[in-house]
């Protein structure tokens, strides 16, 4: 039976590994570094910690479900994924890459991978002409964030997959902030999915973690290499907590993006709010993309204020939601991408993306909605 996303975070399609035979319901945690042997050359398919875990196993099973993936490879965080992921390049490969990511991104690009040979190019991939024209000779990726962090431009997967695949490339696509339950990247032509699971996928802001998630064995059995040599695994209590998080994302997903279009729509109205970025509301120039290849359009928002002294204000006077360095989780809170997120970024690259002193990040949390209006409301003033 194939099951729908919902049942598929609480079960996965299958059934899970019989490791123990108590019958719990919650998967053990396997706090354990080593594994007994049965005898020399015998292996009950668990010997050491850094190459396997049956918590973490299972972890990878439902997010490889989630995905429609052949394989799902748990980090200790998602930035720690994607370093394991640009091992796969060598020096004198090109990337292709969104203009407007995740600033931890850019940093792990300009300070780890162009030491190392790597070169890029940064385009709005949102843009099918700036893509083609920045491809050249020596390209072997196209990594992509839609939505993008944090000024939410969609990119059409599928046209860009199928872009890469006229040029050999591969295509990488993080969906943190849209999660499995709303995109699929695989099913539109990508070849790696990358997660924060810090976030949405583990959704109480009490863990970190991360995914590489791919369609080919050949790149999945090089991943685990690296992950088996460099040892950035994702131990098992926290596996542990992703799993149990992963149950209630479906129902997280809905309450967020019901919270995040009700407020996207409020600063609309507000005087002091001149644009407001969010994917599910019909003028932003994404929509009707996100609306062809998304299930849903998330619970993150990012909005202009009239002047930096509003932006100050908002994030000093803000009570129930939080100002705070992340997202995904229950609590609403509010990110300064000036001075937080995108610091590293060249000022210049900040500006042109549209990043500057009055930009506001919000993660709508599962709060009551009325509530957080209401916060906003006096943190913005009249």
């Amino acid at each position: 039976m194939n099951y729908k996303a919902d049942t598929v975070c609480i079960h996965g399609q299958g059934s899970r590994e019989q490791v123990e035979s108590t019958g719990a319901i919650s998967f053990p945690i396997y706090q354990t570094a080593a594994y007994v042997h049965p005898g020399v050359g015998h292996s009950t398919g668990y010997d050491y910690n850094r190459v396997q875990n049956p918590t973490r196993k299972e972890l990878e099973r439902i997010v490889t479900d989630l995905e429609h993936g052949v394989d799902t490879i748990a980090f200790a965080t998602g930035m720690a994924a994607v370093n394991a992921f640009m091992e796969l390049l060598v020096p004198g490969n090109h990337v292709v890459a969104t203009d407007d990511l995740y600033g931890g991104v850019i940093r792990q690009f300009r300070k780890v991978n162009e030491k190392n040979g790597i070169q890029f190019t940064y385009t709005d991939t949102s843009d099918l002409q700036a893509v083609e024209a920045a491809i050249q000779e020596n390209t072997k990726l196209i990594y992509i964030e839609t939505p993008t962090n944090p000024m939410m431009k969609v990119t059409d997967l599928q046209a860009v997959s199928e872009i890469a695949k006229k040029h050999h490339c591969l295509v990488a696509v993080d969906n943190t902030f849209l999660t499995p339950y709303f995109q699929n990247p695989l099913d539109l032509g990508a070849d790696v999915v990358i997660h924060s699971a810090t976030k949405y996928l583990e959704g109480h802001n009490d863990t970190l973690g991360g995914f590489l998630v791919t369609n080919s064995p050949e790149i999945a059995d090089k991943i685990r290499e690296m992950v088996k040599t460099t040892g950035a695994c994702l131990a098992p209590f926290d596996s542990w907590l992703i799993l149990r998080g992963i149950k209630t994302l479906s129902v997280r997903m809905e309450k967020h993006q019901e919270n995040a279009l009700a407020i996207a729509k409020w600063l609309t109205g507000h005087p002091k709010v001149t644009e407001v970025f969010y994917i599910g509301l019909e003028e932003h120039p994404g929509h009707v993309t996100a609306r062809k290849q998304c299930g849903g359009y998330g619970g993150m928002l990012t909005f202009h204020v009239d002047t930096q002294e509003t932006a100050h204000r908002v994030l000093e006077r803000v009570k129930l939601i939080q100002f705070a360095e992340s997202l995904g989780g229950t609590e609403s809170l509010m990110t300064y991408p000036f001075t937080q997120t995108h610091a590293d970024v060249p000022d210049e690259t900040r500006r042109a993306n549209g990043i500057d002193e009055m930009t506001l990040r919000m993660s709508v949390g599962i709060e009551n909605v009325q509530d957080l209006i209401a916060d906003l409301e006096q943190a913005l003033g009249t």
